[in-house]
């Protein structure tokens, strides 16, 4: 496998760093409000299941890390594809808690509170409708929910409105295109600091809350009274830890050539005591404003701290001397969040997406499912703080713990 190339290839580094997936439906509908309950997930990357196909990374081989294979994305009926491309559900995602619970995962890689049709499209938390197919999350949830009694809405939205890709591709350019004597931090660049004014704090605030009452309306327009389901919304996890917490020098190309993690020490202080609090609050604060009932917030600030992307205390598997993802003890010493990837070492060369980058993945994607299912509660939903409690599994999953 080809590692990561230093500078100029980083210049190609991709947005999408927000995404999500659906499962077959039964062949009887039960109805609003009866039968089987379904857990539904919503929004972007962060719950859609980007970057499930990888437990841990590897520079030696893909095969160590590669938990799902090539079909991990693959939700149309017959498993052969995607519902809708580069939306990246995957089946490791946590809309499936088990235990009794259906789950649908309309989430897509890349949404946005709104909707959007570039060259891939992006369903958002709205009712688009182009007539011909294509369809905005929220009318997606009102037809399957006429039809399925929904117990629980999960949804994670409002990272790509911050525009997060851009900022984190900013910050590694910035680290690969300075040297340590002269360092160019991403925190102070005009690109990354608009995006963080209290306008426009306030308006993506605003389009979070808008979202949040259009999973209320299409409830409602499905048959639900307000106090019949519940809903839960997450916010994001810190993937990278601060600079004194990285396994790597700022100095050479080792932060991002082997760790795939190209950030100077500033700037990573910066995105855990800054960036990640304030999207986070504006995630917080439109729950409030949206006032729908029976709604919670499931935390995720924190979730992954010890195993996040070039934290001390993990690592590669060859840094590990662990042979792959099913050594015993693997899911403990290796990380929980992925390389952040460019052209080099991507695509055409390797079985990665560039949209994978810095994402959850299938370790973490199990531990969230975790602790969504704390959540569900049996259908008294809660919300709380969700964090790593232990070592090892419980179930096939990550020991985490909602408090």
């Amino acid at each position: 496998m080809r590692r990561h190339t230093p500078v100029l290839a980083l210049l190609a580094l991709v947005t999408g760093l927000l995404a999500v997936l659906t499962p077959t439906t039964p062949a009887v509908a039960d109805g609003p409000g009866s039968g089987t309950p379904w857990v539904v997930t919503l929004g972007d990357s962060y719950i859609s299941g980007e970057a499930g196909r990888w437990a841990g990374s590897s520079n030696a081989s893909s095969s160590r890390a590669d938990a799902l294979g090539a079909s991990a994305y693959f939700d149309n009926a017959s498993g052969t594809g995607e519902t809708i491309n580069r939306c990246h559900r995957s089946t490791s995602a946590e809309a499936y808690i088990g235990g009794g619970v259906s789950g649908l995962n309309l989430a897509c890689s890349g949404a946005r509170t709104t909707t959007s049709d570039g060259s891939n499209f992006k369903p958002g938390l709205d009712f688009f409708d182009d007539g011909a197919g294509k369809r905005g999350q929220a009318a997606m949830l009102q037809t399957f929910a006429a039809t399925h009694h929904i117990g629980m809405v999960v949804v994670s939205i409002g990272g790509n409105d911050f525009n997060f890709a851009d900022i984190v591709q900013t910050c590694v350019t910035n680290w690969a295109t300075s040297p340590t004597w002269a360092k160019n931090y991403c925190n102070d660049d005009s690109s990354v600091r608009s995006n963080f004014t209290s306008a426009n704090v306030a308006a993506v605030r605003a389009r979070i809350a808008t979202g949040i009452r259009n999973v209320r309306t299409a409830m409602r327009n499905a048959g639900y009274a307000d106090g019949s389901w519940s809903l839960l919304v997450q916010t994001y996890p810190s993937p990278i830890p601060n600079g004194s917490g990285f396994r790597y020098s700022e100095s050479g190309y080792s932060r991002q050539s082997t760790g795939g993690c190209g950030f100077w020490n500033a700037d990573a202080n910066w995105a855990n005591a800054t960036a990640l609090p304030t999207i986070n609050n504006a995630v917080k604060g439109a729950v409030a404003d949206a006032g729908v009932a029976n709604s919670k917030v499931l935390d995720l600030a924190s979730a992954f701290n010890g195993r996040r992307l070039c934290e001390t205390g993990v690592g590669l598997y060859e840094e590990k001397g662990i042979a792959s993802w099913t050594s015993p003890g693997a899911v403990d010493q290796t990380e929980w969040v992925n390389q952040i990837r460019t052209v080099s070492t991507c695509c055409a060369s390797s079985p990665y997406y560039i949209q994978e980058s810095l994402h959850p993945n299938y370790w973490a994607q199990l531990a969230t499912r975790s602790c969504v299912r704390q959540a569900w509660n049996g259908g008294a939903t809660r919300g709380g703080t969700c964090a790593i409690s232990g070592t090892g599994f419980v179930g096939g999953e990550p020991r985490m713990t909602l408090y």
